[in-house]
This record gives structure tokens, sequence and C-alpha cells, in this order.
């Protein structure tokens, strides 16, 4: 049990808590929320004893093994995998005592030590923290290169596998997914909800929260608020706590209003796609989401540009990568067609390093192509968050400077009136960029982006270092958007509330994806299975190879070759059919966008424009069923013909 009993705490002139009560029972996995600078982490250094409180008493149950994710991580010369097992100190201490015994002759304490190592899980201890480090979007191979080879996102990637390998009761993270993609979000969020013990979880991600936790801790005036529930059951509660304030409801029910606006706007331009359709029960939630964030000091818009282009942008035939020095080309996808239209909003999906970001740095202009042509419109107006983007702030700087480097003309009330939508308040506006937090920088970075009126978005992981209220804020914002949006980002809440369609980046290629953020975790599940069964195959393979006699080792890939032989054209019939099945979806899937502009209906003049696309969207469903007979009956015909050669 964890307890804090009148607990008060101030760290300089901020007073953190005043007279804080909380009780967690052993198991609870509680996820802590408030705003940035409200005391989430002195929390944690309570409960591991770095501070004292100034008044009251924090009470835990006696013998409890706590695992703390530390925040910054040295750039060892050891591979990961042993930094990993560096943390089980037990374990190292026992494998250092069994070595000096083998040493000294020791053959009774040899075989003691031993015993301790098997109770301890030892010998099974380095396949496991090789599994955490693949979980967390690791090769095998990287898993013997030290770590000083790794970037700072990485290593924090290794250090949360240590603490997550550590045996614990007590689990203590901070802001977890910060340097995760959505694969390793996805496999970390699993590996949570088994976790046996007692968890404590900041974290900004309202779906991260909702499917890990069963409890909110809520800083809230000073004080601690245990709620029971995950987090959209917190913010229902919370809404219903305020509307019964009587100072907060004329404030609540203008944004609820608001945000109704936008959803009856943006509700008719949803298609029949599944993404579509997951953005609109995400924009029908974003009335009550709105009343629980009622107080949020954050609320902007983002204003398209005045003008557009039709296409916005053109990729052609393109190869993305990166050409070395010595003129070598990394490409990581290949023949690339595509055509940005005014209004559309996609999120990309793909596995780690499958090149999302490539694919947004080579639609910016910053990344050249390796071949082929990227044609702009002419009206073409790009903002552009990078994952680094902070890196690009003047620290020396302040707010107001950077936005009046833009726009020198502007006046300051409207520079002011822009940056207090971000947060950036009176004095705020004049502080110098270096003394900002990470949050604080973010939010600076994307109110520059908002600032110059783009008419193509393009983000990569805009919610790093975003806490919960700014997170809702730029969700909004999004949402109501009317120019086009690319996003990268394992907030699925975000995705869900912004995207119509996913477009996948996989195998060198980038094709849209036909279904929602549910079935793309379907999608990587079997890939990554498949990828194992291979991985296995090939071991099994090598292994019988090294095993059986030369001719028998001749005969048996003589075989194999004649299979995969026989195999492969059915394959490419199936292969081939599933490709123009994709390509009929997306084509359906812009008609029937198209056919969901009102105008097309109210409009005489547009009567035969009318007929036309009807007549077009019959055409293409009635192809679609073709299609998918076909590739049924090429899969069907696949599997009879594996089913006879393995006899």
């Amino acid at each position: 049990m964890i307890a804090l009993r009148q607990v008060s705490l101030q760290r300089g002139p901020q007073r953190l808590l005043e007279e804080a009560e909380l009780t967690l029972h052993a198991g609870h996995k509680a996820g802590i929320v408030g705003a940035n600078g409200a005391g989430k982490s002195s929390l944690f250094k309570l409960l591991l004893g770095e501070l004292a409180p100034d008044k009251g008493e924090v009470e835990m149950s006696g013998g409890q093994r706590i695992a703390h994710m530390a925040q910054e991580v040295e750039a060892l010369d050891r591979s990961i995998v042993d930094y990993v097992l560096d943390g089980h100190h037990e374990l190292r201490r026992t494998e250092a005592a069994l070595e000096a015994a083998r040493d000294q002759g020791h053959n009774h304490r040899e075989a003691e030590l031993h015993g301790t190592i098997e109770a301890l899980d030892g010998y099974s201890a380095p396949a496991k923290a090789a599994q955490l480090l693949v979980g967390l979007g690791f090769i095998q191979q990287d898993l013997e290169r030290p770590l000083s080879a790794f970037s700072g996102g990485w290593r924090m990637r290794v250090n949360l596998a240590r603490t997550l390998f550590v045996p614990s009761d007590l689990l203590l993270l901070d802001e977890p997914t910060n340097h995760l993609d959505l694969d390793a979000l996805l496999w970390l969020e699993q590996w949570l909800v088994r976790y046996p013990g007692t968890l404590l979880l900041i974290s900004h991600d309202r779906d991260f929260l909702d499917a890990v936790c069963d409890h909110i801790v809520h800083f809230e005036r000073q004080r601690l608020v245990l709620y029971r529930g995950n987090y959209s059951i917190f913010e229902r509660t919370r809404a219903e706590k305020l509307a019964l304030q009587q100072a907060e409801a004329a404030k609540q029910q203008a944004r609820k209003e608001e945000i109704e606006r936008f959803v009856a706007r943006f509700r008719y331009q949803a298609t029949k796609a599944r993404a579509a359709q997951s953005r609109l029960k995400a924009l029908e939630r974003m009335g009550d989401i709105a009343l629980a964030h009622a107080d949020s000091p954050f609320h902007f818009t983002i204003p398209a540009a005045d003008k557009t282009s039709h296409p916005l942008l053109i990729l052609d035939r393109a190869r993305l990568g990166y050409r070395g020095e010595d003129g070598s080309e990394t490409v990581q996808l290949d023949g690339i067609k595509l055509s940005l239209l005014p209004g559309q909003r996609i999120g990309l999906l793909g596995p780690n390093g499958a090149g999302k970001s490539t694919l947004i740095k080579s639609l910016t202009g910053d990344l050249p192509l390796l071949s082929g042509k990227r044609v702009p419109g002419e009206h073409l107006a790009i903002g552009y968050f990078a994952q680094h983007q902070l890196e690009g702030l003047d620290l020396t700087a302040t707010p107001f400077q950077h936005v009046q480097r833009l726009s020198p003309t502007a006046a300051d009330l409207d520079i002011r009136k822009f940056l207090g939508g971000f947060g950036f308040h009176g004095d705020d506006v004049f502080a110098e960029v270096g003394r900002f937090s990470g949050g604080e920088k973010a939010r600076l970075a994307l109110s520059l982006v908002a600032w110059q009126k783009p008419n193509l978005l393009l983000l990569d992981e805009p919610t790093n270092h975003l806490d919960l209220e700014m997170r809702e804020a730029l969700t909004e914002a999004l949402a109501s958007f009317e120019g086009t949006v690319i996003i990268v980002s394992h907030d699925r809440h975000l995705l869900r509330a912004t995207v119509d369609e996913f477009w996948r980046v996989a195998d060198h290629s980038v094709e849209p994806f036909d279904g929602d953020l549910e079935d793309y975790r379907v999608w990587l599940k079997a890939r990554l299975e498949g990828e194992r069964r291979e991985a296995r195959a090939d071991k099994a393979e090598r292994q019988a190879d090294s095993a059986a006699p030369k001719e028998d080792r001749k005969a048996t890939r003589r075989a194999a070759a004649e299979l995969r032989e026989k195999l492969r054209p059915l394959k490419r019939d199936r292969d081939r059919t599933e490709k123009a099945m994709e390509k009929v979806q997306a084509d359906l899937a812009a008609v029937e966008a198209a056919l969901a502009e009102a105008e097309l209906y109210t409009d005489a003049a547009r009567k035969g424009e009318l007929t036309e696309r009807l007549a077009r969207q019959g055409e293409l469903k009635a192809r679609l069923e073709q299609l998918e007979q076909a590739w049924l009956a090429a899969e069907e015909a696949l599997e009879i013909m594996e089913a006879e050669l393995q006899t």
C-alpha cells in the first residue's frame, strides 16, 4: 500500500502540495495527471525517498521492490543487452560471486550459487532482455551494439527496457512513450496491462492511460484527487463536477457549443472508409471531452492560407532516401506516385524505420529526391513540424521575437493575443526561450507553424513534450483546420479525431490502408508473427542443412526450389489482384469523398457532374466485387496447391 497523509511540499517558491491525501492499494494501475509543473515528477521523488515532505507522512508497505526509469542515460560502451541485464543488481552480484567461486575452486559454493541464479530466472535473463529490446523497436543485429552508438531517443528506449526487466512490485514510469513510435507504444501498452505489480504512470497520452490504468490521480489546486476508472471515466466525472460549479457553467457551455459547431460542419465530409468513421465518432465525443477541459489555459486555431492549389503537391515515380558523401544511395521508398488534394486528412502508419519521416521530409522538399519528380502547386504553403523541431528555436530570443521575425509588420497586440492561445501570457511572451521547459518549447514551435497560415500541414510526432491539456487544444485546432493534413503520431486520440484516411508506409512503398487503428494493430501483429515464423523456419532449415548428409541437403534444396517454382505463378496472380483491389478501393474512396460535397446535390448546373460521379461509383463497386472474387479464387487455388505439394 502507498499512503500520503496530510503531505505538504514546496519546491523553491512554488507550493506543489498542501495537506494532500492519497491511498493506493497493491495491484492498482494509476495514471498521474495534471498541468505541467503541478508536481507529478516530485510525487515520484517522494516515493523514492529523494525528497522529504515539508509536512505530513509518506507511508509505503515494507519490502517493496521499486523500479524507476531514470531520465538520463550515459553513453556507455557496453552492449545494450548487457546494459539491460546490469539493471538486475542481485543477478549480477550472484554471477560475480559464481565466477569468484569457480576461480577459487569452491565447488559447494559454486553449486549453491547456480541454484540462486536458477531461482532468479538468471539463465533465461538474456533472452528476456532481448525480447524487451525487440519489443521496443530494436532489431536482432542491434543487441550487441554499444549503447554509445545510439541517439538519445533510442538510449531512452534501452533505459525503458532495463526498467521493465528489473523485478519489481512497484513500477514508476514518467512519460515512457515520449520516444516511442506507434508500434512500440502498442507493444508497451500490452506489456503493462499484464504487469502484476502496482504501477504509477505519468503520461499525456489519453488512449495509453485508458488502456493501462484503472485509477487516475489528478493534481488539482495543490491536492491529490483519486478517481476510479480510466482516463475517459475521469474526464466524464470531472466534467460533471465542473458543471456543478456555477462559475464554470457558462464557460463550459460556450466550449461545448463551439465543439458541436465544427462536429456538425465536418460530419458530412466523412466517407464510408473506416478511418473516416472512426474520426466521426471521435468528433462526436469531443463535445463531452471539452467539458472536462473547460478550464484549460490553451485554446487556439490554425488559420489556412487564403489561396490553394489543386493538386497541392505531386510526387511522380519518386525514389526517396539518403545520398552519402561518396554518392552511395540508401533507398527507403521507391516508385512513389501520390497527389495531395485540398482538404485531405491523412495519417501515416508503418513499422519503425519504414520511411514515414523520410516521406514527410521529401514532401517538404528538405530532403531531395534520389530520382523522380516533386511538383508543388502554385499556391502551396507548407507548415512543417519535425520530430526535432525544438532544436531549431533560438534559445536567446523570446516568443514575441520568434513571431515578429516571421512577420515584421504584424501589430504587437495581434502577436501577444495569438501567443496567449498557446499559453504565453503577460511577461511570458518576453521570456528567454532557453529557460523554457520542453513542453513550453513545443508549444512555441507549434505556434510558429500555425502563424504562417499553411494550406498543407506536415506534422511528425507533434505531441512529444505536450501535456494533456495542450494535446486536447491541438486536437481541436487540427479537427477544424481547413487545409490538408498529414500526421505521424503515436497519439491515437489525435489520429482518430483529425484523420479521414490512413496510408501505410511499409516494404519500400506507400499505399492506402483501408482500415482504422484497430485494423492496423491486427495487421502489425500478423506481420510480426509472420516475421517470427520466417526466422524460425530459416533457423530450422540451417540446422537441417548442417545435420543432413551433403546429398540429402542438395535434394532438400532442389525440392524446395521446385516447390517455390510451382507456387510462384499462383502467388503472382494473387498479389497482382490484391494490388488492383487496393487501387480500385482508393479510387472508390476518392469518388465517394467527392460525392459527399453538399453543393453537388443542390446546384442544378452540376447535375451532369453528379450523374457522372454516380456512374463512376457504380463501375468501381462492380469492378471491386469482381476483383474480390478473383482474389478469393487465387487464394483458394494457392492453398490447395500448397497442401498437395506438402503431402
